[in-house]
């Protein structure tokens, strides 16, 4: 991929968004970018390297696993944000995981000493990135409230809102959602049973709330005012 291309990702990513031409494109020419194909563990590649990773195209599922074996899906990243070593001092987890869920995923990435002489340098890109923290945070205690707080009903009902909001886009009176998650995803980022979610997506089907299938999501306009 050119500096050309890399450089116009760049731009558009929260992070990098608004730092200075000839700053952008310094970076374009020197970070270390990578197209996974869909099924891609991201930080096998990288020979477990302390890095942090910045997502500019696609989907990626973190996981992480118990001493069992069994995983628990900790977020689902679109373009413009963050995963790895996100702190920047503590490393990757050895037990978390990161794979693509959809093809030509394009992530960059850096070594997380060379990322933070980068912002002692730069301000701005130092601000950006306090605000990407800043809000996975916060996503992550609104999905620890909802677990405490709320069924699963409404956990899933919320969840369908989030990304249609994320994601959707308005045809007449739907908003569509391309499908990239199968019900086990869906069952693991709400915290239940895969045979629960398929239940009641069946359920909010009949009540008018969506149309699913594997590849699309349709969600009645009406459906995202309550």
């Amino acid at each position: 991929m050119n500096a050309e291309i890399i450089y116009c990702y760049l731009k558009q990513h929260p992070v990098t968004a608004g730092l200075a031409d000839d700053r952008l494109l310094k970076i374009a020419l020197s970070v270390k970018i990578q197209s996974f194909k869909k099924g891609s563990s991201i930080y096998l590649s990288e020979n477990f390297d302390n890095r942090i990773y910045l997502l500019l195209k696609g989907r990626v599922r973190i996981t992480e696993s118990d001493e069992h074996g069994e995983e628990m899906i900790k977020e689902i990243l679109s373009d413009g944000e963050i995963f790895g070593d996100v702190s920047l001092e503590d490393g990757i987890a050895a037990d978390e995981f990161a794979e693509t869920i959809t093809d030509n995923t394009i992530v960059c990435s850096f070594l997380s000493s060379d990322f933070q002489m980068m912002m002692q340098t730069d301000s701005r890109l130092a601000m950006n990135y306090a605000k990407q923290v800043s809000g996975k945070f916060r996503r992550l205690e609104s999905r620890h409230s909802n677990l405490v707080f709320k069924d699963t009903k409404t956990r899933l009902v919320g969840f369908f809102r989030d990304w249609a909001h994320r994601e959707g886009q308005k045809n007449g009176d739907r908003i569509m959602l391309n499908n990239y998650l199968t019900h086990n995803d869906i069952a693991g980022i709400i915290s239940t049973s895969r045979q629960s979610v398929t239940t009641l997506l069946n359920e909010l089907k009949d009540l008018g709330f969506l149309f699913y299938n594997r590849k699309q999501i349709e969600i009645h306009e009406r459906c995202m005012m309550n």
